[in-house]
């Protein structure tokens, strides 16, 4: 396994195609739609317990939350690091370090959050990993908004895909995260995942192989939910797991929307819950109602960054 040269980098950057925005950023001397540059920026690194059980394990999954978003989301509660790119930079042999080090703390998995926009860094950061020793699931935590020619590069890198399918209908997706194409561009993504990784397989309790898709129930689309859930047991049945998110919190520009400045309801969670099950899936995590709270929101103080605190 190599990482990147230079050559391979710059050309990926210096004229960025890297995600279905297709913008065409020189970020080489500046940023894409994005936000990112030619450095990865990272906001916070931490163990995070949070995440599905298969991904945290007893420790927690080692989170790598990365700076800028190729997705607008309204309701985004990150949005400190996703839009407002909060964070602080690295050079690729300090991403490697850092994830060396989350591997060294006990971490179940190496958890990288919103990674899109930095694949030649984050392969770099890998392969300078690897050389220390690095053996943890590399999980790539994204929001499905993906160009297949970018995960192809991820072949032998990534073990465990964790894409939201956040939409099925364009106007939701347009209105809610300015990508009218989105379940259009996360089918063919997903399909390449499980392509790539095949069917989930866990060791001792932990994702090893796989595909997890999160789908996180919004205020008013509960039917929206139902028909992506059906295309996804209709597409790959039980062979991969979903995770049915209950945690919606009106944040952002969502706290003045008519439709998203409400909580989710029970009826609404529950509804959507019963119908994957009655659709046949066995592999789904569910939440109770009281993860919808804005505490588990992390805060962004950019630790476990520029040093080591193993």
């Amino acid at each position: 396994m190599n990482g990147m040269s230079a050559m391979e980098t710059e050309a990926l950057l210096g004229d960025c195609t890297l995600c279905p925005r297709l913008c065409h950023g020189n970020r080489l001397k500046g940023t894409g739609f994005c936000g990112g540059g030619l450095k990865a920026k990272v906001a916070l690194v931490s163990l995070h317990l949070w995440e599905e059980p298969v991904i945290a394990g007893d420790k927690g999954a080692g989170t790598v939350f990365f700076s800028g978003c190729n997705l607008h989301c309204i309701f985004c509660q990150n949005h400190e690091i996703s839009h407002g790119h909060k964070g602080i930079e690295v050079t690729d042999e300090r991403l490697g370090e850092i994830f060396y080090e989350q591997q060294l703390r006990g971490a179940a998995t190496l958890d990288l959050v919103t990674p899109t926009h930095y694949v030649p860094q984050i392969i770099n950061g890998i392969f300078f990993a690897k050389k220390k020793g690095f053996a943890l699931p590399v999980v790539y935590n994204s929001s499905g908004y993906e160009n297949i020619s970018t995960l192809a590069l991820l072949r032998d890198m990534v073990d465990v895909f964790l894409p939201d399918l956040k939409y099925c209908s364009a106007d939701l997706a347009g209105e809610y995260s300015q990508a009218p194409d989105y379940f259009q561009v996360a089918q063919k993504a997903i399909r390449k995942m499980v392509e790539m990784t095949g069917a989930a397989q866990e060791k001792d309790g932990i994702l090893q192989k796989g595909v997890l898709v999160r789908h996180m129930v919004l205020p008013g689309a509960r039917k929206d939910s139902m028909a992506l859930l059906k295309w996804l047991w209709d597409e790959f049945g039980d062979t991969i797991m979903v995770s049915i998110m209950n945690q919606y919190t009106p944040s952002y520009k969502a706290l003045a929307h008519p439709r998203l400045k409400r909580r989710l309801t029970t009826f609404e969670y529950d509804s959507v819950v019963d119908y994957a099950l009655d659709l046949g899936f066995s592999r789904c995590f569910v939440q109770e109602s009281g993860a919808a709270r804005e505490e588990y929101i992390p805060q962004w103080t950019g630790e476990g960054v520029e040093a080591s605190h193993v």
